[in-house]
């Protein structure tokens, strides 16, 4: 349920001699390119900043991956209806995180998502729509409150056979945070993790200026609207630039309402800036969701988020505790 970046980082300034220097890295993981960036003392620091992180994110990959029929993801959703599987304390976290996610957006958010049938395809192969009893037969099985944790054996149940858990609107900035914890921790003063558009920064660039990111209109792509500094936070948009089917002339997101079956309409890019890249990543999709006007209040009532709407008419909504320098 991930999608386009409509940001570009602007990296400013070169290394002076003799100092810090930026060292990058492109790697496959997740099924998602990772843009991973360190500010070191030299290569051979840089790059032992760089295998550290790609270790980690791995890690979690095995940890967290429903695609990988080894890790305790699988094994929860093999074992639905059936029995209660016990997992690590770092899964079991992160799952209850999203529950707790899934009650503050009104279910918008939902790893259980992974349970409908997949009856949506945004690859040009859809003529029509799909019938009305077989849309609200794809979310049977959907539904946070059938995941039954049990913290003190630390297992988790789905209450229904045929339940599927997953973390793709979750786990890559999950996946960033872990990955940026752990560089922190080891003594790497700023870098940049970019999990396919969730973004997590800490630190300033070699000539101490801050990380900025550029925001462009997805309607034009070649311009940016905005740019705004990224200090020690985290930024990820969802977008449907190129993902999304049109019937009747409405334009179905392949962002999915995991409560009713349906795409989300009305929005084709949403923003969130937040502390953490899991809550953005998990917030950027629930806005797409919940649609511009409760998405914006809901974003309001949390302390350090803030978003940037963009509709389907190519008009821009910010919410109240969003600063940015419009071009």
């Amino acid at each position: 349920m991930r999608c386009l970046l409509f940001l570009f980082l602007l990296v400013f300034g070169a290394d002076a001699a003799g100092a810090q220097q930026m060292l990058h890295r492109r790697v496959l993981l997740m099924g998602s390119r990772f843009d991973l960036t360190v500010v070191a003392a030299n290569d051979i620091a840089g790059n032992a900043y760089l295998d550290m992180a790609i270790g980690e994110i791995a890690r979690i990959e095995r940890l967290i991956s429903s695609w990988d029929p080894n890790s305790q993801t699988s094994a929860i959703n093999a074992n639905a209806g059936i029995a209660p599987v016990r997992v690590d304390r770092e899964l079991m976290e992160l799952i209850e995180r999203s529950i707790a996610l899934s009650e503050l957006t009104d279910g918008a958010f939902d790893i259980s998502y992974a349970s409908m049938d997949n009856i949506w395809k945004f690859d040009g192969s859809m003529v029509r729509m799909p019938a009305p009893e077989v849309v609200k037969k794809s979310v049977e099985k959907v539904g946070y409150k059938k995941i039954i944790l049990d913290t003190k054996k630390q297992t988790v149940f789905l209450s229904q056979k045929g339940m599927k858990i997953g973390f793709g609107a979750i786990g890559k900035g999950y996946a960033a945070d872990k990955a940026k914890e752990l560089l922190m921790a080891n003594g790497a003063v700023a870098g940049i993790i970019n999990a396919s558009g969730d973004m997590n920064t800490w630190g300033k660039q070699p000539d101490g200026s801050d990380w900025m990111v550029a925001i462009t209109n997805p309607m034009n792509k070649n311009k940016a609207f905005a740019e705004l500094p990224l200090r020690q936070g985290a930024v990820v948009t969802s977008g449907d630039y190129e993902r999304f089917v049109e019937f009747d002339k409405v334009r179905y997101a392949h962002i999915i309402n995991p409560q009713t079956g349906y795409p989300a309409t009305g929005i084709i890019s949403v923003t969130v800036f937040a502390p953490s890249a899991e809550l953005a990543d998990a917030l950027a999709t629930s806005v797409f969701v919940m649609g511009k006007e409760v998405g914006i209040d809901r974003i309001d009532q949390l302390p350090q988020v803030a978003c940037i709407i963009i509709d389907d008419q190519g008009a821009v909504h910010k919410s109240k505790h969003i600063r940015i320098n419009e071009k």
